[in-house]
C-alpha cells in the first residue's frame, strides 16, 4: 500500500518553470516524477545529464515535508545545494566535511526551517542521532542517488549502501526513489532487491547521448594526438583521465609546458590541494583537469565540452559515465579514446589482485572489445545497457568510416542456436568450443557433444569465433550474465534472427596491423558568438558576486539561446530555458544589459 499525496503533475510542472526555468520535462521524467507523487517505490535509469536530479528535486518542492537524498559524493551534494539554493529552493546537506556544531545546526533546522532538500551520505544517515530526527519529522520520500553503488555487480560498489535496506523497514510508508546512470540489467535487479522495494515502478530511458560523438584512436604519440585534439578546442572545458597518479602528474606538467591552463587531480593529493584543484575547475579558473578516476564524481559542471581517455578504462560502465561528464548542458560534446595493448595489460595487472577477479576480467574484456569494434560504437554501448537500436548511428568514427561488412546472418543462427541449446553452460569459451566441434573433456561429460550445433563451425578458429560472439553482443542479439558465471543468453532481437532469419550484417576481422578509421566533424551551432563571450563575462563577474560556480548561474545552453534570440525584454527573457523566476530577478538586468550593449556596439561597427 502507497502512501498516497494529492498532488498533480501541473503543480510539478509550474515549480519546474518557476524553479528551474524549463517549460517541460525531458522524456520519462514526468512518467517518474508522477510515480514518486503517487507515493510508489520507483527505480530510475538515466544517462548521465538526462536529467535524473530533476525527478526527485520537483517532487521534493510539491510535496509535504522533507525529501532526504543520499549521495555518495560529498561534491555533488554541496554542487546540487549551491544550484538549488541559486534557484531559491531551501536545501541543506550534511557530512563528514562539517563541523560538530554545524552537523548540529542543520539538524535542529530541518522541520523548523521549511527544508525542502537533505543531502546526506548513507554513513551518515544510518547514525542514531539523525535517524531520531528524521522519525519526528514529515518525510515526503528519499531518493537514493548513484543507486549501482549497492550492487557488488556494479562498477562502484560500496558496502556502506547495502545497509540501505534499513529505509524500508524504518519508514515502510515513505516511497523510496533510487536512481542511477549506469547499471546492467544484473544491476537493476540487484538494487531492487538490496532496497527492499515494494512494487517498484521501473523506468529506463535511453541511455542515447547523441550530443557526444565517440572516437577510438590507436596509440601513436599519445601526447602530440592530446595536443592536436585540444588546439582544435580552444579555450573549451575539458577532462582527461588517466590510468595512474604518476601519469597525471606527468601529463600535467607536460601540457603546462605546452601553454594549456591545466591542473592534475588524483586521490593520492592532500585533501585540501584536492579541494582547491575542484574548485578552480568548477569556477573556471582551470579548464582542464588531467585526472584518476577519482575526479568528476558529483560534479554536475555543465559545460566540459569534451572528455579524453588517456588510457584504456577498466569496464564500459565507467567509461560510459566519464564519457557521460561532458555535454550535460545538451550541446554537442566530444570524446576520445586512446587505445593499446599495453594499457590492456596493465589493466590485468591490477584486475588480477583483486577478490572480484573473474568479474573484472569480464568486464575489462568487453571495454577491450569496445576500443577494437568495427560496429557502430553507440550500438555497442546501448547494446550493453540492454537497449537495441536497430540502425548505426552515423556520428561514432566507426560510421564515419564505415569498415567491410558482410552477411553474416548464417554465422549469427549457428551461434546463437549453440548459446539457446546450451543453457546454463554457454559461457563463451565453452559455446566456441562446441560449435568448433571440441572433444574435451568437459564437452562430452555434459552431453555438449549431443547437439545439433556440435561442430557446424568448425570450419571457424576460435579467434573468429570470439570475433562474432562479440559483434552479437555488441549488437543486442545476445547477452552475458555476470551474476549467472558469465553466461550468454539470447535476447529478444536475437530470437527474432534464429526464428524469422532476420538479416545480420557482420564486419570482417580487421587486419592487425590495420588502425582504426578516425574522424573529427565539429557541429555548426547558430548563434552569436561574440554576444556569448560577452554573456560569458557577464557570467563570471556575476558568479564571483555570488560566489558560485558559473555554470549554476547560467549554463552554457542558456547563454547560446540568449546569443542566438537577442531577448530585450524581462517578458521574452521569461521565455529562454533555464531562466525561472528566481534568476530572472536576479541576473535578468544584467543579461539585458549585456545584450543591449553588445547590439549598441555592432550598430556602431563600420559596415
Amino acid at each position: 500500500m502507497y502512501l498516497r499525496h494529492v498532488v498533480s503533475l501541473d503543480k510539478a510542472r509550474e515549480a519546474l518553470k518557476q524553479y528551474f526555468g524549463y517549460d517541460s520535462f525531458r522524456p520519462l521524467q514526468a512518467e517518474i516524477v508522477a510515480s514518486l507523487l503517487s507515493g510508489r517505490d520507483t527505480v530510475a535509469l538515466m544517462p548521465t545529464g538526462g536529467g535524473k536530479s530533476v525527478c526527485f528535486q520537483v517532487p521534493a518542492l510539491v510535496l509535504p515535508g522533507v525529501c532526504v537524498v543520499v549521495s555518495p559524493l560529498i561534491a555533488l551534494m554541496k554542487d546540487q545545494v549551491g544550484g538549488l539554493r541559486a534557484n531559491g529552493v531551501p536545501a541543506a546537506y550534511l557530512n563528514s566535511t562539517q563541523t560538530r556544531e554545524e552537523q548540529t545546526a542543520v539538524l535542529d533546522s530541518v522541520g523548523i526551517i521549511e527544508t525542502r532538500l537533505l543531502y546526506i551520505s548513507p554513513e551518515k544517515l544510518l547514525t542514531a542521532e539523525v535517524l531520531q530526527t528524521l522519525q519526528r519529522i514529515k518525510i515526503s520520500l528519499f531518493a537514493i542517488d548513484e543507486a549501482h553503488c549497492i550492487s557488488q555487480w556494479g562498477h562502484d560498489f560500496r558496502p556502506e549502501y547495502t545497509r540501505l535496506r534499513y529505509i524500508k523497514q524504518t519508514f515502510p510508508l515513505v516511497p523510496v526513489g533510487a536512481f542511477t546512470a549506469t547499471a546492467d540489467k544484473t544491476t537493476r535487479q540487484d538494487i531492487l532487491r538490496q532496497l527492499s522495494l515494494r512494487d517498484p515502478a521501473i523506468f529506463v530511458a535511453s541511455f542515447d547521448r547523441p550530443n557526444l560523438s565517440l572516437t577510438v584512436k590507436p596509440v601513436q604519440d599519445r601526447f602530440r594526438q592530446v595536443v592536436q585534439f585540444i588546439q582544435r578546442r580552444p579555450g573549451q572545458v575539458g577532462i582527461i583521465y588517466c590510468m595512474t597518479r604518476k601519469s597525471t602528474e606527468t601529463l600535467t606538467a607536460r601540457l603546462q609546458q605546452q601553454g594549456f591552463s591545466v591542473a592534475c587531480y588524483h586521490a593520492g593529493m592532500p585533501d585540501e590541494a584536492r579541494a582547491q584543484v575542484q574548485d578552480d575547475f568548477i569556477y573556471d579558473r582551470v579548464p582542464i583537469i588531467c585526472a584518476t578516476l577519482a575526479f568528476g564524481m558529483g560534479i554536475d559542471k555543465s559545460n566540459v565540452r569534451w572528455v579524453i581517455h588517456y588510457h584504456l578504462p577498466g569496464s564500459l560502465e565507467s567509461y560510459y559515465q566519464e564519457i557521460g561528464r561532458a555535454g550535460r548542458d545538451g550541446l554537442p560534446g566530444d570524446t576520445l579514446l586512446l587505445y593499446t595493448l599495453a594499457d590492456v595489460l596493465r589493466r590485468r595487472e591490477i584486475v588480477a589482485e583483486s577478490p572480484q577477479r573473474e568479474l573484472l576480467e569480464a568486464k575489462l574484456q568487453r571495454m577491450e572489445a569496445y576500443a577494437r569494434a568495427q560496429v557502430c560504437r553507440r550500438r555497442i554501448l546501448l547494446g550493453y545497457f540492454g537497449e537495441h537500436r536497430e540502425v548505426a548511428c552515423g556520428r561514432c568514427d566507426v560510421c564515419l568510416n564505415p569498415p567491410v561488412r558482410f552477411d553474416g546472418t548464417i554465422l549469427a543462427q549457428k551461434a546463437l542456436s549453440a548459446i539457446a541449446r546450451m543453457r546454463t553452460h554457454a559461457t563463451m569459451a565453452l559455446v566456441i568450443d562446441v560449435l568448433r566441434g571440441s572433444s574435451r573433456k568437459e564437452i562430452t561429460e555434459k552431453g555438449l557433444d549431443q547437439l545439433k550445433t556440435y561442430g557446424v563451425g568448425s570450419d571457424l578458429s576460435a579467434a573468429r569465433w570470439q570475433y562474432v560472439i562479440l559483434q552479437l553482443l555488441h549488437l543486442g542479439l545476445a547477452e552475458l550474465s555476470w551474476e549467472g558465471g558469465q553466461v550468454l543468453t539470447v535476447t529478444e532481437a536475437g530470437r527474432s534472427v534464429l526464428l524469422h532469419d532476420k538479416k545480420v550484417e557482420l564486419v570482417r576481422p580487421p587486419e592487425p596491423a590495420t588502425a582504426p578509421p578516425t574522424t573529427e566533424k565539429s557541429v555548426v551551432r547558430p548563434y552569436d558568438t561574440d554576444l556569448f563571450e560577452a554573456l560569458r563575462r557577464m557570467r563570471t563577474r556575476i558568479a564571483r558576486e555570488y560566489e558560485l560556480a558559473p555554470y549554476l548561474v547560467l549554463s552554457d545552453a542558456t547563454l547560446q539561446e540568449i546569443a542566438r534570440w537577442f531577448p530585450q525584454s524581462h517578458a521574452s527573457l521569461a521565455d529562454i530555458s533555464g531562466i525561472g523566476v528566481r534568476k530572472l530577478e536576479q541576473y535578468g538586468d544584467d543579461i539585458l544589459l549585456t545584450v543591449h550593449e553588445y547590439l549598441a556596439r555592432r550598430e556602431k561597427r563600420p559596415s
